[in-house]
């Protein structure tokens, strides 16, 4: 049992030799999309018919650390979180809370401007994106 390697780093250990081929097979391998890491927040995109519904978890996190802005269809959820002054001055021994900022967007192609709504309760941001009627940018050209 303790010979048994996982499959994806079998490969790995025979190929110690080329440094680089690790950073090929990472870069064609790594998703395009990537997940929140740890120093980041979740966040839960709904769409609930006339309206967008954006959760996001920031637990810990006060008003004044978040920013919520919409621009062009982009809705961006950026928190800055900072240390007291009055945790400054503690002689911690262990501590597992620190600084992070962090920033999480969607783009929602028909998110009104007017109406928008947000409410940070019990650790929970809710935005509120109201939809707009789509407008189609296509004009036809005719062919000489």
């Amino acid at each position: 049992m303790t010979n048994m390697v996982p499959y994806n780093r079998y490969g790995r250990g025979l190929r110690r030799s080329f440094p680089f081929e690790d950073l090929f097979d990472d870069f064609f391998t790594s998703p395009l999309v990537s997940a929140p890491t740890d120093s980041s927040f979740k966040m839960d995109v709904e769409d609930a018919g006339d309206a967008y519904v954006i959760s996001a978890h920031l637990a810990g996190v006060t008003r004044d650390e978040i920013d919520v802005e919409l621009n062009e269809g982009r809705l961006s959820i950026t928190v800055d979180k900072k240390e007291t002054e009055e945790d400054k001055g503690k002689n911690y021994l262990h501590k597992e809370t620190h600084e992070w900022t962090a920033t999480r967007g969607v783009y929602l192609k028909d998110a009104a401007t007017d109406g928008l709504s947000a409410k940070l309760e019990n650790g929970v941001l809710v935005v509120n994106v109201p939809k707009q009627e789509e407008k189609t940018n296509v004009t036809k050209i005719a062919i000489d």
